[in-house]
């Protein structure tokens, strides 16, 4: 753009094609920011960074960094979701791999087809639940396109390195098969065998393109598959579930955190969900993995877990052993689907909403739960917005001003009794940029679970005295490229010390380690000569990123 400099443009053969305006990044990022608060709505200000993002890769990132707790609501929720609603609508131009059931035996000569040589970061998903939003289909493909962003942008992962990708074996949704304008197939979904085997072959021609060691990050696949699949895959690939694994890591985190406010342990509360999906059952099954690091022992830590599902209260009457996963923690109660009930019965002190049921936490729920507990706890974690239990100003005014509050898609600060509480929003960027990174440049062939505790440890020891006294359970979305970093120094720490890292020989200071290979979105950045001269500090290092 005008950037380039006056040399530039007699070398490159740019005289008389541009203005002779030379604008430093430093305004065009001041120039993108004002065009993109003159749209008059999200959508359109999601429109201008996508175009941007064709255009200009790094002056995109650089507004991505600069800006990003103003630019998050936008790329990823809430502003992500309505954008899915209409991807068809918007499409432009293709971002990304998409396969279809259709190229089932010839997925290897697809992943040939992507332009960059060497691919260690995907974001994948078939696009049957995405967000609160339920069956897209293809327009799904939003989500792993913003994800990816948000890994270059607050992970500092070279955009080259990523792929976003959507598996298209059909969609559910009555109103995209009649939609004229639908950019995927136009078939009712393919599920058993002919659905696995199609997963199967993608995960072994990624392999076989890219390495073992090439991350593969599941995103918005119906509960059914995507427990499924992370239990089939998770010992045999670089592979984790975003909606299970780092929703579970970031509830966490914020759960720790809010014991700094309470002045409480973590094995004395009793937590209630409001649901009962991936959500639901990654973030129990984390908490219980923490609580048993305190003494617990692994059926007290469930006897603390209650569930509430579509069909009522998680009991032992209603559970058969075909759902293993709720199973364990299911209760010898009467079966029930009135919230209030459960409430008055559990008496929990967490109340933690994963349903994507708008409301869900009435006044007369906040009210009962803040009757037993001084400093109960309310997350209110559906995406987007439109889906959250409760609003911030809901939770604070029910329960006056006594809880601590966080939610999955962002509130505004909210004023009650004289005090202003500034909201956290349990974002999982917090969790995966960092993670990824660790697991990127620590070559490492398998993730455990365990790494998702490590992580909210880590992230909850980054909320300062000050945020917890202004309501918050998260560090201010302002510092998230510095969080991200220090998280990801953290859990490449435990790779090392678990001896999960194959990256030799082991860096002593894992955060300079880590921060000599992010991406530099400045047109004179050290990083983007080494890309350009094929020396990028990921092939250097290790033989697995050799491009």
């Amino acid at each position: 753009d005008l950037a380039f400099t006056t040399r530039e443009r007699e070398a490159l053969y740019l005289k008389g094609l541009l203005p002779p305006c030379i604008r430093t990044q430093d305004m065009q990022v001041e120039l993108a920011m004002t065009n993109i608060r003159l749209q008059k709505d999200d959508l359109g200000k999601y429109m201008f960074l996508r175009e941007l993002q064709d255009h200009n890769k790094r002056l995109f990132y650089r507004v991505l960094q600069l800006y990003t707790s103003e630019l998050m609501p936008i790329v990823y929720t809430p502003g992500v979701g309505a954008a899915c609603q209409k991807y068809s609508m918007l499409f432009k131009r293709p971002r990304g791999l998409f396969i279809t059931v259709h190229d089932a035996g010839r997925v290897p000569s697809i992943l040939a087809n992507w332009p960059e040589p060497d691919v260690k970061a995907i974001v994948v998903t078939d696009g049957e639940r995405i967000l609160g939003l339920g069956d897209l289909g293809a327009n799904g493909m939003g989500i792993p396109v913003g994800k990816m962003a948000l890994y270059s942008a607050i992970g500092g992962i070279p955009p080259e390195l990523t792929l976003p990708v959507c598996i298209d074996v059909g969609t559910n949704n009555e109103a995209l098969l009649n939609d004229p304008y639908y950019i995927g197939l136009k078939q009712r979904r393919v599920t058993g065998s002919e659905y696995n085997h199609l997963i199967d072959e993608f995960m072994e021609a990624v392999v076989k393109r890219w390495g073992r060691q090439t991350l593969i990050q599941f995103e918005d696949f119906a509960n059914n598959n995507a427990f499924r699949l992370l239990e089939r895959y998770k010992t045999r690939y670089c592979v984790f579930n975003d909606d299970i694994q780092g929703t579970a890591s970031v509830a966490v985190a914020g759960i720790m955190a809010s014991l700094k406010i309470t002045g409480t342990k973590i094995t004395q509360h009793t937590f209630l969900f409001q649901g009962a999906g991936e959500a639901a059952l990654g973030t129990a099954d984390l908490l219980v993995m923490a609580m048993e690091q305190e003494g617990l022992s692994t059926e007290d830590a469930r006897n603390r877990i209650w569930l509430l599902d579509s069909q009522g209260l998680v009991t032992m009457s209603r559970m058969g052993r075909n759902d293993k996963h709720k199973m364990q923690f299911a209760k010898q109660a009467a079966d029930t689907k009135n919230l209030e009930e459960i409430v008055d019965l559990v008496k929990p002190s967490c109340i933690i909403g994963v349903s994507a049921v708008s409301g869900a936490f009435t006044p007369t729920i906040l009210k009962k739960v803040a009757s037993y507990h001084k400093r109960p706890i309310v997350f209110a974690l559906s995406n987007p917005t439109s889906k959250a239990e409760c609003t911030a100003e809901e939770a604070y005014k029910h329960t006056d001003g006594q809880c601590v509050f966080a939610s999955g898609s962002p509130f505004d600060p909210v004023a009650h009794n004289g005090k202003t509480f500034h909201p956290g929003q349990g974002n999982n960027a917090y969790i995966f940029p960092g993670v990824a990174l660790a697991v990127m440049a620590c070559g490492v062939n398998e993730i455990r679970d365990e790494v998702f505790l490590v992580a909210a440890k880590a992230l909850a020891d980054l909320v300062t005295k000050q945020d917890c006294d202004e309501g918050r359970v998260y560090p201010h979305l302002d510092q998230i490229n510095e969080t991200s970093l220090r998280l990801a120094a953290k859990v490449a720490q435990w790779f090392y010390t678990e001896g999960y890292a194959t990256h030799r020989p082991e860096p002593e200071d894992k955060y300079l380690f880590l921060k000599g290979k992010q991406y530099d979105a400045t047109y004179d950045g050290s990083s983007f000569n080494k890309h350009i001269n094929g020396k990028s500090s990921w092939s250097s290092a290790n033989p697995s990123f050799t491009r």
